[in-house]
């Protein structure tokens, strides 16, 4: 029966009743500009476009540059999504998080999604509490390839990545799929962790004192990992060193999230993201806060939604927003970090 469930997700899509493609002449929201030197990154008449709207709650953008395809996730209904500028949008995976008995939770689909060195799709799934892979050159095969820690359960892995030259692969582990999160009867490990599964396929706890870590990005020369923590009584975001070996050191406060004014109900810190010369793009309170290398505030993206994550696409200077119903895309100067596979 499983066999067939994700025979059927791969079957072309008739109708999207549920969704809606934008003609990219629509706005939404502002850009907010705190400091003069935001005007490097983004032009003044830049302005916040919506691709589409009208699903659940979408998350992980991710872009393909082989196919020239964004990928993202609608956490509640299940579904993985492709849109591109030339095809618009369609269903690329039903079922993508969660393969078992419904209801589970709130948020049962996958989550995090992101390519490996060779091009392979991975998928943080909620409900089934993995990280599996899926060939993309094959459109068949999902797998798992992670769902444990020393013979415990995952909670619920919510981002992945890739690092550009370790082969290491590393990933979130907050509680936020689970049915009751953090208070869930089914949860097996105590703590929320951030994990490296390195080329081997040898799995370590490298950050186990974050209450809920979330978001991932690496800087282009892979050397800093940031880590946005979900939480709201410590809503900040962590710049790790990555040691030649892989593992994670010097942890240290990177931006203090619980600085900013909450525009909207349920802002925290949440996907991000870094573009070549070392500036993030942080989705949390207000939407996507713009970063120097240094933690200096430069201007706000503010899709007038809760921003969940972003993702470089095209030429590498598009910013992708999944936006909670909304997906959204803002032009820059800025020069994105694109994963290619080698």
């Amino acid at each position: 029966m499983r066999f067939f469930l994700l025979f059927l997700a791969w079957l072309p899509l008739l109708s999207l009743s549920a969704v809606a493609q934008s003609s990219h002449k629509l706005t939404k929201g502002r850009i907010v500009r705190h400091a003069p030197a935001l005007d490097q990154l983004l032009s003044p008449d830049a302005q916040i476009e919506i691709v589409g709207s009208g699903f659940a709650h979408i998350e992980g953008p991710l872009w393909v540059a082989d196919s020239s395809m964004l990928l993202f996730s609608d956490t509640k209904s299940r579904t993985i999504y492709r849109w591109s500028e030339q095809k618009g949008l369609s269903k690329f995976l039903e079922n993508s998080g969660y393969t078992g008995r419904m209801p589970y939770s709130e948020e049962p689909g996958s989550n995090g999604l992101a390519l490996d060195s060779r091009g392979n799709l991975l998928l943080c799934q909620h409900g089934d509490r993995r990280v599996a892979l899926l060939p993309l050159a094959q459109k068949s095969g999902l797998h798992t390839l992670t769902d444990n820690f020393e013979g415990k359960r995952y909670n619920s892995p919510n981002d992945v990545l890739a690092h550009p030259t370790n082969g290491a692969i590393y990933f979130t582990d907050p509680p936020f799929g689970l049915p009751q999160q953090e208070k869930d009867p089914q949860r097996e490990l105590p703590v929320s962790g951030v994990y490296r599964r390195d080329a081997k396929g040898k799995i370590t706890q490298e950050i186990t004192d974050l209450s809920k870590p979330n978001g991932l990005a690496f800087t282009a020369d892979g050397r800093t990992l940031y880590v946005s923590n979900s939480d709201s009584l410590r809503p900040v975001i962590m710049a790790y060193e990555v040691r030649r070996n892989g593992k994670l050191s010097n942890g240290r406060v990177f931006f203090d999230m619980g600085s900013l004014p909450k525009v909207r109900p349920k802002e925290l810190p949440d996907g991000l993201k870094v573009d070549q010369a070392g500036n993030v793009y942080a989705t949390g309170p207000g939407g996507v806060s713009i970063l120097t290398p240094e933690g200096k505030l430069l201007g706000t993206l503010d899709p007038g939604e809760v921003a969940a994550n972003c993702a470089w696409g095209d030429d590498g200077r598009t910013l992708y927003i999944t936006a909670n119903t909304f997906l959204c895309r803002v032009k820059t100067k800025a020069q994105g970090v694109v994963i290619r596979k080698k």
